[in-house]
């Protein structure tokens, strides 16, 4: 079964499982609207992809999450995706507890490189970032309140 990532009738398909099932799906059909009216880019079923099916690009976030910050990411990854866009190359991991991560990594300029934190409306911040980050809220229609951060990539990956 093909689809594409639909900001106008939103599913959960491949979050099912999350306990923000409802919320994720909003949050990751957000992050599909921003990129196809950015970049023309539309998230479908070949590019988001079941974790385990995805294993490069959960194993490319978890490796500057963890050299980087030193951060391991308690939760289930459910679904992820990598692609690049003009000179951007991205990576997206949605967990099962409503977190979403995103490496935001410019090929040709070290000072655009950046990690994002997304939590899911109804979630609670994650014990391994609480500490660490303070998170910015922020309105949209298909997510709800959803709460943000980030850190600057400093090393190449």
């Amino acid at each position: 079964m093909t689809y594409t990532v639909d900001f106008d009738t939103v599913s959960t398909v491949g979050l099912e499982s999350s306990p923000v099932a409802e919320a994720l799906a909003g949050l990751r059909a957000n992050e599909a609207r921003y990129f196809r009216n950015k970049y023309g880019h539309v998230f479908t079923v070949e590019t988001v992809e079941p974790a385990g099916d995805a294993r490069e690009a959960v194993d490319w976030v978890h490796r500057i999450l963890k050299e980087e910050r030193d951060i391991v990411v308690s939760s289930r990854p459910l679904e992820a995706t990598a692609f690049q866009v003009e000179n951007i190359r991205m990576a997206y991991v949605f967990y099962e507890s409503g977190l979403s991560i995103n490496v935001m990594y410019t090929v040709d300029d070290p000072k655009k490189r950046a990690v994002g934190f997304k939590l899911s409306e109804g979630m609670e911040i994650p014990e391994e970032l609480a500490s660490r980050f303070k998170f910015a809220r922020q309105k949209s229609k298909l997510a709800g309140t959803v709460r943000g951060s980030f850190f600057v990539v400093k090393s190449e990956y």
